[in-house]
């Protein structure tokens, strides 16, 4: 992985021909920005986000699952759509 600043992507091509993850950072204000993934690891990045929404769609379903089983539906009741 390799820093560089936001004044570096005035540099753009040999910027985006890198081969490696790009920490960007705001070189003045001394604040993180965030990450360049290049085209190189598409592949395994669009894996990980994969992975990413997998685990936060789970996280949902638990909690759906859980306010479920507080809210049971009885007999001579109606299911409240959850």
């Amino acid at each position: 992985m390799r820093d560089a600043t936001l004044a570096e992507l005035r540099n753009s091509k040999s910027f985006f021909d890198m081969q490696d993850i790009i920490h960007i950072y705001d070189g003045r204000k001394k604040e993180d920005i965030g990450y360049f993934v290049p085209k190189y690891f598409q592949k395994e990045f669009e894996k990980f986000l994969e992975q990413i929404e997998r685990q936060k769609k789970l996280k949902l379903l638990e909690k759906v699952a859980a306010a479920q089983k507080k809210d049971p539906i009885e007999e001579g009741s109606e299911a409240d759509g959850l």
